[in-house]
């Protein structure tokens, strides 16, 4: 089987965004890498790049592998790679040059946009499995609001194949991941949260969470990941509150809307969402940074006593 080393300590990581220069279809790599610190300043203990939240299918394999270049060699932490791709061929290509970069490990959902069938998700790892031997190890993404999404059967009959190191599920599906943290007790692998509404319920039975919001609040998902592996809960009731009242102020802005205008609210502007929302929303965009401005005075307050 291909593993993540013991030593690899997973924890809180941030899924970063990958911000579009005016152009759309380039990304800001100086922007980019100062998001990177900034996370990386506030104490997650990885990254992961060019995911849903990062907005991959905005570029080409190129832009992509440019990216994962410069942020392995900026991070301070661990750097998993999204190389998922609607082809086998364009996916094994990305995944053999986030290895040679030096990613710790890389992420693949099934093929996006057209609905594939689970044999059809099925054959397509095993296909990319076969190309890709020895590589870095690879974790399944099961994203199942972008792309088809992967059945408790499926997921577990791919990862009992032992070509894969593990699972971020962000389906934020109760079942799914009761499903897989049984799969886990007969046989070993990395088990990641990656949809923010069960981090406090469920983080205590996963190996660590790869947050979206993590990218523009990583101190709080930090504080909630410090929380729920201490067993404090009241803190975590506390800290997962001020998650919950976040992630509904976002919610109604297209992903990774609400993260982008997070980060220009806490002094990246060039951060700021360039898709146009429509009057409704932008008028919730409008008001963000003055909501922004009083929950981050509440974070810092809830967040400050923790070392």
């Amino acid at each position: 089987m291909t593993r993540l080393g013991e030593d690899v300590v997973l924890g809180a990581m941030a899924a970063v965004i990958a911000p579009r220069r005016e152009n759309g279809h380039t990304i800001d790599i100086s922007l980019a890498l100062d998001i990177l610190d900034f996370v990386n300043e506030r104490g997650v203990k990885g990254v992961a790049v060019l995911g849903a939240t990062g907005e991959f299918i905005h570029y080409d394999v190129e832009e992509r592998m440019r990216l994962a270049l410069m942020a392995v060699r900026r991070s301070r932490t661990p750097v998993i790679v999204n190389v998922s791709h609607s082809t086998v061929e364009c996916a094994v290509v990305l995944a053999r040059n986030a290895t040679e970069v030096g990613a710790t490990a890389l992420l693949l959902m099934p093929p996006h946009f057209f609905r594939h069938s689970q044999e059809g998700i099925i054959a397509y790892y095993q296909e990319f499995a076969r190309q890709t031997a020895g590589l870095a190890p690879t974790l399944l993404y099961n994203l199942p609001f972008f792309t088809s999404g992967m059945e408790p059967a499926t997921a577990c009959a791919i990862l009992e194949t032992g070509s894969f190191a593990g699972i971020k599920d962000s389906s934020g599906n109760v079942e799914v991941f009761d499903a897989l943290h049984a799969l886990r007790q007969r046989m070993p692998f990395r088990l990641l949260l990656g949809n923010d509404r069960l981090l406090a319920s469920h983080r205590a039975l996963a190996d660590g969470v790869i947050s979206g919001c993590a990218c523009g609040v990583p101190e709080l998902i930090v504080a909630i990941d410090r929380a729920a592996t201490s067993g404090d809960k009241e803190l975590l009731a506390r800290r997962g509150a001020l998650l919950d009242s976040f992630i509904q102020k976002i919610d109604p802005f297209p992903t990774p809307f609400g993260i982008q205008l997070t980060l220009a609210a806490r002094g990246f502007p060039k951060a700021a969402p360039p898709l146009p929302i429509g009057p409704s929303a932008q008028r919730l965009a409008d008001e963000f940074g003055d909501w922004f401005r009083s929950f981050a005075i509440a974070m810092r307050d809830e967040c400050s006593g923790d070392t």
